[in-house]
């Protein structure tokens, strides 16, 4: 169980009680997590019934963890999910304890009565700054608060930075969520900074110096990033875009700053700017990259980049490129980055070895001028790179860095372990490598197992790198050697000409060792007595070294400019493809199974290492690194990147463990992106909670009030106007709407609840919302609409609606502060051309270089439409907002749905509700010309069985399905056979 800090018991003082409503607003890292499964605890009992809402996936099961270690076990947390059946959840509701249920299930419960309301002890309510009015945890509280007056809500975040936009963005979440108090606990609050500071970690900050190379392609990716921005403000100056600056430009959240601004006025930017703002976020990424890359994977990434600016996806030219890449700075990017892997010294060309043997090993050294020097153990050139490549291979500067700090805790450890008084100290010797990503564990991982402790600093990693330059100039020969082939128009001349000798080389080596060479035995031998005195890396494995396979030829795409690399590239892949594979320091790394040896100690390969020989690798997360502090408890941390919320994990893991010395090493490049990131990032927490604390100082409550008492003209509805002016009377049922199940993914529901109506959720066949019995509603997003039509979806629900419905409604529906339009002005401004100027459809024509005019647009769908369908009308509404104001005009002194018949509509023809239980003769129907999917179902009504159809006669078919379609069918059924036959 995780201990409590002092300013930890101080919060659960004040939220715990079920008699108030609090939102709790806490500073990441600090143990918000720890909280929660506290309160939850309190409340883990059958005579409560506590529900946890808006928790994801991974918080569900690691709280559940939690609980469960804190005691929590009998039931503990359930889960309500989607896989979970509704007498199954009913069940789960009345046995009480601690529930976690999403949103939608729990909002179609509450609507439906499946959960009992008023026996809710409380909710705790997670990510509180997500909750606006349309988000459902806004309508499960005002569905909460209709039927349960008494029970406690408490709401909980730790990203104070969300809750800043806006108009008193506070208030409005307390009014969202009918709270009344607000606990406000920063970094800087007397009792988190008493607590932390009393025992203090032992941090050690390494600020490491940017490479020279490192720091010049720094410089022009920032260049690259401020001649965007200030390209967009330029293209959009009628917009408040002062918030764009480059510090912004470091975080994620950046890029949904740039489109929320663009948002209005999306419809109306061309190309250009779209591409500006997809480029913003390119470049935002390669400052990471740069830092956590090593160079050629780097390098990798920016030719892929170049590649894609080129070429669309499905093989076209590109119109639009990204004005970054030809700028200076760009081209400053990419030469420095390609000289950061290897630079070209020699343009000759090295001749083509067809056989593995010392004779083709000699040629290639006096071509190469290296005669003698290849077994010579100092030189570290491999014997598959060409002579015109150097390799550079720089390392990350924290790679030596990282080297140095753990070689100085291995000395500490064997330092610790001599003196007696170190050695009962709590802890363990562990060492923690914490970095950012994922790909950077891999990283780091392979760099310490092939990492070499008697290189001088720089040159450690080199047998890694080296690896990654003979993957690399494997697949970029291998790629152009496939361009070459295509430009001629011809199979691969790699598969032409080497297959036979791939197959020869296979044959001699099958069967006995006679087509085996000396030199190959001889090698085969020293290859084992290698891989015998291999030595041991960290971990207990050896590090494994690349063989290259075709399979890789499918990496990314990239663009070889240099006709010379393509040369030297492909005559590697000959090689390759001839009998040779990649040598690494003089060793074959090909790994031949038949050579290990199993017969040694499984303990020395296998068995569990000793703390002091572990070294674990792992990157940031969320709060689940707090119960991995408690579980490692390691005396030892490596932060790789700064982060501010692990840091201060360790200050809460050093705080709660008094006899426990922790070292925490500090890594950033000085004067980078990384060092800014970090202090912008504390910098904006501590503004965002200065803010707050002035909006709490001056922030008048809301009032809640029962806002469901129908009053003025909606108690009294007219009947008739055809009646003396109108017979009014009192409405004795309350104004609703029937809402199909799929529809709560949107936000509509909740605003219709907002407005005063009653929503009935339900298993709709036709329609989307039932507003009368006449009215049925289509509710069709921009993207949905596209996608309906493209689909004909959109056909077969307007022509059901028509038959069933006496007023059916297609809702286009769009999305609040964002473009009013169908398309964007640019495409519209085409549409005026004359028909006779359509361009001519090309017979090889990719699907990009299409016209316009190639297919029918949007606006000629609606109106086919229109014309097929005379009966449907097209609302058009700006908004959510708009649309709840549209169906409470809508249902104005109209009679209320009926949920049964709404339910009962189409569902006899819809096989999935219930209908065709005889499925294999409602197939056999369809079969038959004449019916349709249209009139399959009247068919089956009209007769019994298939028997009876085939004995009616030709007038009464006819009559059945019309004089054509009936025709067809009884010729059929009578003489088909016997014209098949004639």
């Amino acid at each position: 169980m995780l201990p409590l800090l002092s300013f930890h018991r101080t919060v659960l003082e004040d939220i715990h009680d079920p008699t108030t409503n609090d939102l709790l607003v806490i500073a990441r890292g600090l143990g918000l997590r720890r909280i929660v499964c506290n309160l939850l605890k309190l409340y883990d009992s059958p005579q409560n019934l506590v529900l946890l809402v808006n928790a994801t996936p991974e918080e569900e099961s690691e709280i559940g963890e939690e609980l469960g270690i804190m005691g929590c076990r009998k039931p503990g947390l359930r889960v309500v999910g989607y896989e979970t059946g509704s007498k199954e959840r009913q069940e789960m509701y009345k046995k009480g304890g601690l529930i976690s249920v999403t949103s939608r299930i729990l909002v179609v419960d509450m609507l439906q009565s499946q959960i009992p309301t008023e026996l809710i002890t409380g909710m705790v309510v997670l990510h509180a700054e997500k909750v606006t009015a349309l988000v459902l945890e806004a309508f499960i509280v005002r569905l909460y608060r209709e039927k349960n007056k008494e029970g406690f809500l408490k709401a909980f975040t730790d990203q104070p930075e969300h809750i800043t936009s806006g108009l008193s963005p506070l208030k409005n979440i307390m009014k969202e969520l009918q709270l009344r108090k607000v606990h406000l606990y920063p970094r800087f609050q007397e009792g988190v900074k008493k607590a932390l500071e009393r025992r203090r970690a032992d941090v050690v900050e390494l600020s490491q110096e940017l490479t020279e190379s490192m720091a010049e392609i720094h410089h022009a990716i920032i260049q690259c990033m401020t001649s965007t921005l200030a390209d967009l403000k330029r293209s959009n100056t009628s917009l408040d875009l002062d918030d764009l600056t480059v510090e912004n430009a470091y975080f994620r959240s950046f890029d949904h700053i740039v489109r929320r601004q663009l948002d209005p006025v999306w419809h109306k930017v061309g190309p250009r700017t779209k591409q500006l703002v997809g480029d913003l976020a390119t470049l935002r990424k390669l400052l990471g990259y740069l830092l956590t890359y090593d160079p050629i994977q780097f390098y990798m990434l920016l030719e892929t980049i170049i590649e894609s600016n080129q070429t669309t996806s499905s093989g076209g030219k590109k119109e639009h490129h990204s004005p970054w890449l030809l700028t200076d700075a760009a081209n400053v990017i990419i030469t420095v980055a390609k000289r950061r892997c290897y630079i070209m010294t020699s343009t000759r060309k090295e001749p083509v070895l067809d056989d593995m043997d010392e004779e083709g090993w000699a040629a290639l050294d006096e071509v190469n001028g290296t005669v003698g020097q290849s077994q010579e153990a100092g030189n570290s050139r491999p014997r598959w790179l060409p002579s015109g490549v150097e390799p550079v291979l720089e390392e990350l500067p924290k790679w030596n860095l990282l080297a140095d700090v753990i070689q100085e805790i291995e000395e500490e450890l064997i330092r610790m372990e001599t003196d007696p008084r170190m050695k009962n100290t709590p802890g363990n010797n562990t060492v923690l490598v914490m970095t950012s990503s994922t790909h950077g564990c891999s990283v780091l991982t392979e760099f310490l197992e092939s990492m070499d402790y008697s290189a001088p600093a720089g040159q450690r990693g080199t047998s890694m790198l080296m690896m990654k330059l003979g993957r690399y100039l494997w697949w970029k020969g291998r790629l152009h050697q496939t361009k070459r082939a295509e430009g001629r128009g011809e199979q691969n001349a790699y598969y032409r000409t080497n297959t036979g000798q791939t197959s020869t080389s296979n044959t001699n080596r099958s069967g006995n060792n006679a087509g085996v060479s000396e030199a190959l035995q001889r090698k085969d031998k020293e290859r084992q007595e290698r891989a015998a005195s291999r030595r041991r890396v960290r971990g207990g494995k050896t590090a494994p070294a690349p063989t290259p396979s075709r399979s890789q030829s499918t990496a990314p795409s990239s663009v070889v400019d240099d006709p010379v690399e393509a040369d030297l590239f492909t005559q590697l892949i000959s090689q390759q493809s001839s009998g040779l594979e990649f040598i690494d320091d003089g060793d074959i790394t090909l790994l031949d199974f038949d050579t290990v040896q199993f017969e040694t100690e499984f303990d020395a390969n296998y068995g569990l290492l000793a703390p002091q020989q572990t070294v674990v690798v792992r990157p940031y997360s969320d709060d689940a690194d707090d119960m991995m502090l408690a579980e490692l408890q390691p005396k030892f941390i490596v932060m790789i990147e700064p982060n501010v919320d692990f840091f201060r994990r360790v200050e809460l893991y050093r705080a709660a463990n008094p006899g426990l010395g922790v070292r925490l090493y500090h890594m950033f490049y000085g004067n980078s992106s990384e060092e800014h990131k970090f202090l912008a990032g504390i910098r904006k927490e501590k503004n965002a909670f200065e803010r707050l604390i002035r909006e709490r100082g001056s922030m008048l409550l809301p009032i809640f009030e029962d806002t469901r008492q129908q009053q003025g003209d909606d108690v009294i509805k007219t009947i008739s106007t055809r009646i003396a002016g109108g017979r009014r009377e009192l409405n004795t049922e309350p104004s609703r709407v029937i809402v199909d199940m799929r529809e709560f993914r949107s936000t509509l529901p909740s605003l219709l609840h907002a407005s005063n109506l009653l929503v009935i959720p339900a298993t709709l066949t036709v329609g989307d919302y039932i507003l009368t019995p006449d009215i049925c509603v289509e509710r069709k997003s921009l993207s949905d609409l596209v996608s309906s039509f493209n689909s004909g979806r959109l056909y077969t629900q307007c022509e059901i609606m028509s038959v069933h419905y006496k007023h059916p409604i297609l809702l286009i529906e769009f999305e609040e502060e964002k473009a009013f339009s169908l398309e964007i002005i640019s495409d519209m401004k085409s549409y005026a051309k004359p028909v006779n100027k359509y361009p001519p459809k090309k017979p090889n024509a990719k699907e990009d270089d299409k016209s316009p005019f190639s297919g029918p647009t949007i606006q000629s769908k609606l109106v086919l439409l229109t014309l097929t369908f005379p009966r449907v009308r097209i609302i058009w509404s700006s908004s959510p907002y708009a649309t709840a104001e549209i169906f409470k005009d809508l249902k104005k002194d109209s009679a209320e749905p009926d949920p049964t018949t709404a339910i009962a509509i189409g569902a006899e023809e819809d096989p999935d509700v219930g209908a065709g239980v005889n499925t294999a003769a409602e197939e056999l129907l369809r079969c038959l010309p004449g019916i349709t999917q249209k009139n399959v179902k009247y068919v089956a009504s009209k007769i019994t069985n298939l028997r009876e159809l085939c004995e009616m006669s030709l007038a009464q078919v006819q009559e059945l399905l019309g004089a054509e379609p009936g025709k067809a069918c009884w010729e059929f059924m009578h003489y088909g056979s016997r014209k098949e036959g004639t």
